[in-house]
């Protein structure tokens, strides 16, 4: 795997462990309620922002994948997080893994 979805990955997580410690703090409130929505609300927020620089205005090692591919990525998990009831982690999954495969594509 190269360096550029590594880094990408490793945001990924980071962001999903900050999420996930963020609602074990939570305790006993329940999973609906409106501080742990709010919560979660944000820590997506935060990621897409995150990724849509990355995709729009990458820089460092993110900058050698072509735009094709992080377009594309974009688009699938989109689509993934519509279509799978709004989960997170197998949309970035599925992004990651079509950008790649079209990074394979086009590269020359």
């Amino acid at each position: 795997m190269s360096e550029p979805f590594l880094a990408l990955l490793w945001l990924i997580l980071a962001c999903q462990a900050m999420r996930a410690a963020g609602l074990l703090l939570a305790g006993p409130l329940r999973p609906d309620h409106p501080v742990i929505r709010w919560a979660a609300s944000v820590a997506v927020a935060t990621l897409a922002a995150f990724i849509l620089l990355a995709i729009a205005a990458p820089s460092g090692t993110m900058a050698e994948i072509p735009a094709p591919a992080r377009w594309t990525g974009a688009g699938v998990a989109i689509a993934v997080l519509l279509w799978g009831r709004e989960r997170v982690l197998p949309a970035l999954l599925a992004g990651l893994a079509a950008a790649g495969l079209v990074w394979l594509l086009v590269a020359p």
